[in-house]
C-alpha cells in the first residue's frame, strides 16, 4: 500500500528498531528518522533519491511505517520521543 502524497509515520515497531541502528542499515535508519508524519513519499524521494520508493514499500510491509491518518500527525512522533 502506497501513501502517495500522504505523510509517512513510524510505528511503535519502528521506534523499537531505531534503538538498534546497526541492525537496520544506514538507509533504512535514515528513512525511519525522516518519516516523522510531516514528509510525503515525494518529499522523501527528493531528500534521498528515487530508489527510496521500494524501501518505503518494504518498510510498510514489515510494519515499520504506515500512512499517517487524519488523526495521526507529526505529534504522534513527538509524543513517542517525549515518552521515550
Amino acid at each position: 500500500m502506497e501513501c502517495n502524497n500522504q505523510r509517512y509515520v513510524k510505528t511503535s515497531r519502528a521506534w523499537d528498531a531505531l534503538t538498534w541502528p546497526d541492525r537496520l542499515g544506514r538507509q533504512t535508519h535514515t528513512v525511519l528518522l525522516l518519516a516523522n508524519g510531516k514528509r510525503s513519499e515525494q518529499e522523501l524521494v527528493g531528500l534521498l533519491g528515487n530508489d527510496v520508493k521500494e524501501l518505503l514499500q518494504r518498510l510498510q510491509q514489515e510494519g515499520l511505517l504506515q500512512c499517517a491518518t487524519t488523526g495521526a500527525t507529526a505529534e504522534t512522533d513527538d509524543d513517542a520521543v517525549a515518552g521515550a
